[in-house]
């Protein structure tokens, strides 16, 4: 299964998902290995489009560092914090995330919009 990380120790991942809140941008940086990018991508390609089918999911795009980076970032939009928990509480979501290998590592944040 992918290693998870959090990226601000002061807001865990899981912490942020019982916030209640909305509508919320989750970002999610994974660290691939040169070795497994097209296999992360088939996975991603599957999670992908359990989560589309979810209530309150709105959209999603994935991004590649340039330069020989060997970061992806998936950024989805949802309707609201407990929307996002419920998917990735889901037992489909859970089957889809243990096929991950764990050399990869997975560093979701979840973020709302502000006015400027």
């Amino acid at each position: 299964m992918v290693m998870l990380q959090t990226p601000d120790p002061n807001a865990p991942f899981f912490a942020q998902l019982k916030e209640k809140t909305g509508p919320i941008v989750l970002t999610n940086t994974f660290f691939v290995p040169k070795e497994r990018s097209e296999e992360f991508l088939v996975l991603f390609r599957r999670q992908a489009e359990f989560m589309k089918a979810q209530p309150g999911f709105v959209s999603l795009r994935m991004h590649k560092g340039t330069a020989g980076s060997r970061l992806f970032m998936n950024v989805a939009m949802w309707e609201s914090s407990e929307a996002l928990a419920a998917a990735v509480g889901s037992r489909g979501f859970q089957r889809l995330v243990a096929d991950f290998p764990d050399d990869i590592v997975s560093s979701p944040h979840i973020f709302e919009q502000i006015d400027l």
